[in-house]
């Protein structure tokens, strides 16, 4: 019979204990093939993270969050706030393409690319292992009195990892008010910038309470994704999952025992060493089904794969499959619900692409001034006083800006110079007044196209609305 426990496990989590207290957790050290591969994915996407803040794409740092001042720069591509209706649908392109993911391979964001377990896995873990040992080690570490050996490592441990906390801070900090401003703040000196300073000491306050203390409680109390997973996940989702009718059987799993033959005994080929368990670094048992606290991480397949190795059982008990793969041995399927996450990412995507392509380099506006009404000028021509908005999205200048009437007969006058220049990344702003002969009107309100030129090529358009008298209509 299947010797899998009752369900009660789902009714808290594994990092606290039945008295509600902080169960602590000592994963051991991961090794295999799939560990492998994450820290190539890892380092990689490490390498992508520190430097993306010091990367140019002419002349604009290649990831940019500057919400303080609201501006934004995704690889090299810089967004104004003009352009907040692209970033959400950005966003949005974002959770669908996550969604999808989820429904077809479950929680593999977390285990492989969240930022989080990446952190917390190959950087800060690995530190603990270096110094602390494995999980043994650590463990008789914790519960021994505080002599010279148990001061010397934590002193050591802490003080790394409060180093590497301020990096990241550091670089978090250079995604938010840019790299060129950083790096002058940090050759004036943290006294000249107090207010940065502070600020950056307070996320580096933020990611050591994360990295010391909160860990692994990230993911299972303040991430919503876990949860979120549930309601996404079916039976047909690809997930890292436990082979229960191979690992219990008739007679269930049991200890292995040398010269037996399980086949004859009924016996699964489970061997219940809980290697699977030690190794998680959320602490559960995988042999339990999914579970909201699994992260889709591996190490556990390693862990097993290792045990099937040694006592010359075939690999995969724990492996990736989903459900119906372990019930019915049926094979992944682009099932109807994937093909209508899927058609709703491309459209979502076209409709980026396509307003990406329509989208100028210089943003412009022109309204009528408030409490203004139209003027009589000679020869019979109505004037009204107007207020214009240049913002130019691009790191270069756009110069010799002109501009003229589309939609009807008349003149455009600048307050200043006839000619100027919108500089880069920048915006200029003045007042004109446009000129209409009255018998071009055909109404109190009329709508009228401005086109905006530099160099004599029409750069932008824009309309705006022109009052004239009640007796033109």
């Amino acid at each position: 019979m299947s010797t899998i426990p009752e369900n009660n496990f789902r009714d808290s989590i594994s990092t606290v204990n039945e008295e509600g207290k902080r169960n602590w957790l000592y994963p051991k050290k991961p090794s295999g093939k799939f560990y492998k591969y994450r820290k190539i994915v890892s380092y990689i996407l490490l390498v992508i993270l520190f430097t993306s803040p010091f990367i140019k794409i002419n002349g604009n740092q290649f990831l940019l969050f500057n919400v303080l001042e609201r501006r934004f720069n995704l690889f090299g591509y810089p967004f104004w706030p003009q352009d907040f209706y692209l970033i959400v649908l950005m966003m949005i392109i974002g959770i669908v393409f996550i969604i999808l993911f989820t429904v077809a391979f479950g929680r593999i964001f977390c285990g492989w690319i969240c930022p989080q377990t990446i952190f917390m896995e190959m950087v800060f873990r690995r530190i603990e292992y270096w110094i602390e040992g494995d999980r043994g080690k650590q463990m008789r570490l914790n519960k021994q009195p505080w002599n010279a050996e148990k001061i010397r490592k934590k002193a050591i441990k802490w003080t790394l990892f409060f180093i590497i906390s301020f990096f990241i801070a550091n670089i978090f900090l250079a995604y938010i008010i840019g790299s060129d401003r950083l790096l002058r703040y940090i050759t004036e000196g943290p006294f000249v910038n107090l207010s940065t300073f502070t600020s950056l000491l307070i996320f580096t306050g933020i990611f050591y309470f994360i990295f010391v203390w909160f860990r692994e409680q990230v993911c299972l109390i303040a991430c919503p994704y876990g949860r979120l997973q549930g309601v996404l996940l079916d039976n047909k989702s690809i997930v890292v999952a436990y082979d229960h009718k191979r690992g219990e059987k008739e007679e269930g799993r049991a200890k292995f025992k040398k010269r037996e033959d399980r086949a004859a005994t009924g016996k699964g080929d489970c061997i219940d060493c809980a290697q699977c368990v030690q190794v998680c670094p959320t602490g559960i048992d995988i042999r339990n089904g999914t579970q909201l606290e699994c992260i889709n991480c591996t190490a556990c397949i390693d862990a097993c794969d290792a045990m099937m190795e040694a006592v010359n059982l075939p690999k995969g008990l724990i492996r990736y499959a989903s459900e119906e793969n372990i019930e019915k041995k049926a094979k992944f399927k682009f099932t109807p619900r994937l093909k209508g996450y899927t058609a709703v990412l491309v459209i979502l995507i076209g409709v980026l692409t396509g307003l990406l392509f329509v989208r100028n380099d210089i943003e412009a506006r022109v309204l009528r001034l408030p409490g203004q009404l139209y003027e009589h000028q000679d020869n019979n021509r109505i004037s009204n006083v107007f207020t214009f908005k240049l913002v130019n999205k691009t790191n270069k200048d756009i110069k010799d800006i002109e501009f003229k009437l589309l939609s009807h007969k008349g003149e455009v006058r600048l307050v200043k110079n006839a000619d100027f220049t919108v500089p880069g990344q920048g915006l200029s702003e003045g007042t004109l007044f446009i000129e209409i002969p009255a018998g071009s009107l055909k109404g109190e309100k009329e709508k009228l196209t401005i086109g905006i030129y530099s160099d004599d090529k029409l750069i932008e358009t824009t309309t705006t609305t022109f009052l004239g008298p009640r007796s033109y209509r």
